[in-house]
């Protein structure tokens, strides 16, 4: 466990210099489109209250209060958040072929540790998870600044106050990042972990194989996506209808995450103590 944690501190450190480059580039450009949605939106109110006659009321009536929607769905927003995963995206295949590229090979250096070469496997799937859940953890502070900020720009008679979870239940995506409940939040994180494990185990099947493990990586991936999306494709391709209770639905999904991430570290651990040698 000791070593664990020393392997998991390391790779943190890896990658926090880009992470705090990423934190930072979603709250600058967020935090600017949330700026120009307000001041756009009290611009229009005042060129029609002040200059063009409307009242309040009239100008409300026509183009509605403002409220945290008015941002969100915006390039300032949504481009931010597509950055960060596709960043994260990106490095699910780079804490491992960095590994293998950098100078010296250095994961060589990594399997010759005096430890098991899953702590290697873990701790980089930690990293992974952990990063996730705090770049979702930085946006839900995000989502409270960004509430203030509308607030000191836009008088309460103009706008529309919601809160974080009715934020994230009125928009979808959102909704995703931010499960209103334990079981929605076992079902998103869980799919993603199932996510990672399954393509840090196709990477080490083209590590071990080359050409051939480039093959067989596509289709272990395949393979897992059909078995992630069979309770959906089944019942609706059997029945023509949802069959499933969410109640039940929700424990084959757990019993498909189990199986997956059983599967996946059962053939992580083969490869990387009987095909990736040193």
């Amino acid at each position: 466990m000791k070593n664990f944690f020393k392997l998991l501190n390391f790779e943190i450190n890896r990658f926090m210099k880009l992470y705090v480059v990423l934190l930072v580039t979603v709250f600058v450009l967020q935090i600017i489109g949330t700026i120009i949605a307000a001041k756009g939106y009290m611009r229009m109110a005042n060129n029609a209250v002040l200059q063009g006659g409307m009242s309040q009321l009239e100008f409300i009536e026509t183009y509605e209060k403002f409220s945290i929607s008015n941002a969100l769905y915006s390039v300032w927003f949504l481009g931010p958040i597509a950055i960060g995963v596709t960043a994260l995206l990106f490095y699910v295949f780079f804490i491992w072929y960095r590994d293998w590229f950098a100078k010296n090979t250095f994961i060589y250096r990594l399997l010759m540790l005096p430890t098991t070469r899953m702590n290697i496997f873990f701790t980089k799937a930690t990293t992974i998870m952990l990063t996730v859940l705090g770049l979702v953890a930085f946006q839900i502070v995000l989502l409270v600044l960004h509430n203030n900020i509308i607030k000191w720009i836009v008088p309460k008679v103009y706008r529309i106050d919601l809160s974080i979870i009715e934020i994230a239940n009125a928009f979808e995506y959102l909704s995703i990042i931010i499960p209103n409940g334990f079981a929605e939040f076992v079902i998103a994180y869980g799919l993603g972990f199932s996510f990672v494990v399954v393509i840090f185990t196709a990477i080490l099947m083209e590590r071990s194989f080359k050409l051939k493990g480039i093959i067989l990586g596509l289709a272990y991936i395949s393979a897992s996506c059909l078995l992630f999306l069979s309770p959906y494709s089944i019942q609706y391709l059997i029945t023509g209808k949802a069959y499933l209770y969410p109640e039940e639905l929700f424990i084959v999904q757990i019993g498909i995450w189990i199986i997956s991430v059983t599967v996946s570290l059962i053939v992580s651990r083969y490869l990387l103590k009987n095909k990736v040698t040193v």
